[in-house]
């Protein structure tokens, strides 16, 4: 996916263009209806009880963890390519953005920036999110969790990496990018300064003002 939006090029030696990475799931958008439907559908397609209520509190993780809690180990492959197959018609139109989340990626790429999204969710269906709400990053990097995310982070020269999660943080770190959180998933704020953010934010209507300070700093 490519931001084909005009932006602003010209920066200064005192306010430069960063490259910021943002987390997908809880952090641009509210992914907990989408994917509380596709486990129930799942659950349907399967005759395997699985308790939807209780998987949308711990997003963040990589899938197949959480249908570790509901499978055995040999059914674990093809229940994950069943649920991604199942994802597009169950969970997309299902799925919100979150307050903030389009104007975020704005306020990077009209200051002359590149924002990228890096997500542990499936690739082609994190596109498929993006596209149904008119969010449109530079980039978007699917299938890495946690300190793997230091990966794309570092590949694409992000400064910054804004997360809901502790996994974020971890990414962050291991990329030695600055952590900026967002207290609208799983963990309040105390849990994310405790974690090593390096900034905590109540949502993303924060963040244009947070990145005007940032560049202002830098």
């Amino acid at each position: 996916m490519t931001h084909m939006a005009s932006t602003t090029s010209a920066t200064t030696a005192t306010s430069p263009a960063p490259t910021i990475g943002f987390d997908l799931d809880m952090t641009l958008i509210d992914s907990r209806p989408g994917i509380h439907a596709c486990y129930q559908a799942l659950s349907e397609r399967t005759g395997t009880y699985i308790d939807a209520d209780l998987a949308i509190t711990r997003l963040g993780p990589p899938l197949e963890l959480e249908l570790a809690n509901w499978f055995p180990e040999e059914r674990l492959a093809p229940m994950a390519d069943l649920y991604r197959e199942m994802y597009p018609t169950v969970a997309i139109t299902a799925t919100p953005a979150l307050p903030g989340a389009r104007e975020a990626i704005r306020a990077v790429q009209e200051g002359g920036g590149r924002a990228i999204v890096v997500t542990a969710k499936y690739e082609p269906n994190a596109k498929l999110h993006l596209e149904h709400l008119g969010i449109e990053p530079d980039a978007v990097v699917g299938d890495l969790w946690a300190e793997q995310k230091a990966l794309a982070l570092r590949e694409h020269g992000a400064t910054v990496y804004v997360g809901d999660h502790t996994g974020d943080i971890r990414g962050a770190r291991t990329a030695e990018a600055y952590s900026l959180a967002v207290a609208t998933g799983p963990f309040e704020a105390e849990a994310l300064s405790a974690a090593g953010a390096d900034a905590v934010l109540p949502d993303l209507t924060a963040f244009p003002a947070w990145l005007a300070g940032y560049r202002a700093a830098a």
